[in-house]
């Protein structure tokens, strides 16, 4: 029997094991080490330099190379861009990327009788961090479809609410950046978790999507069994979810538009790469990703499955037999930002990282 566990101490690394086997020590991580599979050729990797980075890239870098202000904290910043209203809309996709029905108990009998498929949820999630003290907490609240402009017939149909922090720590590990994204580890019970993956628009700090992946161990692998996506607006400050966004909601459902096209994402990309590195003796789960450096990747079609909304996620093999869960969202022609969990070969959090991809031209 396979069982899901964590080390004593709160936040400290993932590991699922055979409960019979004595656990495996922790991986050391080394300096080659990148968050892709080996099927991603390798080109090459270097420090943060303005004299070895391309043009194209270079406002990332001097903002990697800038020394921030002596008062300035990250967590307080993380918790300015992510905290408050955010709806939208969400949809669950099987594990190769097909878009899948909502329940019929939940689908009006009219588009039954238009014989019309649903396929998302309007969505609201609520958002709190607090800024003086490491505490995070969202409920993401799915609303009965209904036909037409219904404000006043919202309802909800389910509440999900998580936190991390104080006296709770119901994630497994979380990562964050300043700029209001972040990657949580979430245990589901029954050899499950949920790696969800929050990317902030670099263009638009009121627009962001957010990536479940939902994982199972079996026979000692980790298995992708579905993945869910949420694309949402911010709609103000922080209200607890106390009004339903009913017709005012400024987007509208994506799961059956047209998927990525493979041919945007795939090819030579360089990126700008922060890192969390995870170890059984660490004492918190909340850690702030850091230390930015350049590699340069090559991304191909096999890879990934393509989404729509300029999304991906793709799971890989690192070189040392690990499993790497990414995900990635095209916010404009060129560029990207992408986020990954590695796990090494005994099913152990090594490390997540946050990366900001610039396409290479042919030339």
């Amino acid at each position: 029997m396979l069982s899901l566990s964590s080390s004593s101490s709160p936040g400290s690394s993932l590991l699922w094991r055979n409960p019979t086997a004595p656990p495996a020590p922790p991986p050391s991580f080394k300096a080659l080490c990148f968050p892709f599979s080996s099927s991603l050729r390798f080109i090459h990797r270097t420090t943060v330099s303005s004299l070895s980075c391309s043009a194209e890239i270079s406002s990332d870098i001097a903002l990697a190379q800038s020394h921030p202000a002596p008062d300035f904290n990250p967590w307080s910043e993380f918790a300015r861009n992510v905290s408050g209203e955010w709806d939208g809309f969400g949809a669950d996709f099987s594990r190769e990327g097909q878009p899948l029905e909502l329940p019929e108990s939940v689908v009006p009998e009219a588009f039954r009788e238009w014989e019309v498929k649903v396929f998302d949820w309007q969505t609201q999630c609520p958002t709190l961090a607090q800024s003086d003290a490491q505490t995070f907490l969202y409920k993401s609240i799915k609303l009965l479809p209904t036909v037409g402009c219904e404000a006043d017939a919202a309802t909800r149909y389910s509440i999900d609410q998580r936190s991390i922090g104080g006296s709770k720590l119901s994630a497994l590990a979380f990562s964050y950046s300043a700029s209001g994204s972040y990657v949580a580890v979430w245990p589901l019970g029954n050899d499950q978790l949920e790696l969800e993956h929050c990317l902030i628009n670099p263009n638009d700090k009121e627009s962001r999507v957010r990536i479940f992946q939902v994982v199972r161990l079996a026979e000692s692998k980790m298995l992708l069994q579905s993945v869910k996506v949420f694309c949402e607006l911010w709609d103000g400050p922080f209200r607890n979810g106390d009004q339903l966004g009913g017709c005012a909601i400024r987007s509208s459902g994506f799961a059956s538009t047209p998927i990525t096209a493979a041919s945007v994402v795939t090819g030579s990309w360089r990126v700008l790469l922060a890192t969390t590195t995870f170890h059984a003796s660490d004492s918190g789960c909340i850690q702030q990703v850091t230390g930015e450096k350049v590699i340069e990747i090559l991304r191909e079609e096999k890879d990934i499955m393509l989404l729509p909304k300029d999304l991906w996620c793709s799971i890989q093999e690192s070189k040392d037999r690990g499993r790497i869960f990414s995900v990635g969202w095209l916010f404009e022609p060129g560029h990207a930002v992408t986020s990954s969990c590695v796990f090494s070969s005994d099913s152990k959090l090594k490390e997540v990282t946050m990366g900001r991809e610039t396409a290479r031209s042919d030339e």
